[in-house]
């Protein structure tokens, strides 16, 4: 995952890149936690495909579509790429695997490829935009990088504020970074 979370989010001089700003922390999270499971919505079969604003439907939960799924890309790799991993590829082989997967030219055995590059892709955007107490963003990178304020209790006075860069650092939910409790 972590692998994957780097080429969907590579690394800059400015930001770092998906695995180390935590995408693939937080994905194993919500996959240990009831998005994982599945908990409360409707597992039971008949399963039948849903429309799109249906949303996902089927027997198999994200933890064990992810499991499939990274099992068979490795499988695959192995088979095209001289034994190696996922892991071990060079950058431009994991970006053409990537970009096969999200077209549907890269086949898994035993797995949708394109439709785990669609979960990954959700999941780990969501990893690098969420508040750091989940996992991800380690460090507010990607609100540092976007100018978001965070976890603030008051914006009144930057509503009608556009073009602006909000002057103070961001804040998470616990708080911000460099904040430490005395005791």
């Amino acid at each position: 995952m972590e692998a994957i979370a780097d080429r969907i989010i590579p690394p800059d001089a400015e930001t770092p890149g998906g695995k180390d700003a935590g995408c693939a922390v937080f994905v194993d999270r919500q996959l240990a936690g009831p998005y994982g499971q599945r908990d409360g919505h409707y597992n039971s079969p008949p399963f039948m495909n849903g429309t799109k604003q249906q949303g996902e439907q089927g027997e198999a939960s994200p933890a064990q579509q992810y499991r499939k799924s990274l099992d068979a890309l490795d499988r695959h790799c192995r088979s095209k790429f001289s034994g190696k991993a996922f892991a071990e590829l060079v950058d431009s082989d994991k970006d053409s695997v990537l970009h096969g997967l999200e077209s549907g030219d890269v086949s898994l055995d035993g797995a949708d490829g394109k439709a785990f590059f669609k979960l990954a892709l959700k999941n780990i955007q969501a990893g690098f935009f969420a508040d750091p107490l989940y996992g991800g963003n380690r460090d507010l990178v990607a609100w540092k990088m976007i100018g978001f304020p965070g976890a603030r209790y008051n914006y009144l006075d930057w509503i009608d504020r556009h073009n602006e860069r909000f002057p103070l650092p961001p804040v998470g939910v616990t708080g911000r970074i460099d904040w430490t409790p005395k005791g």
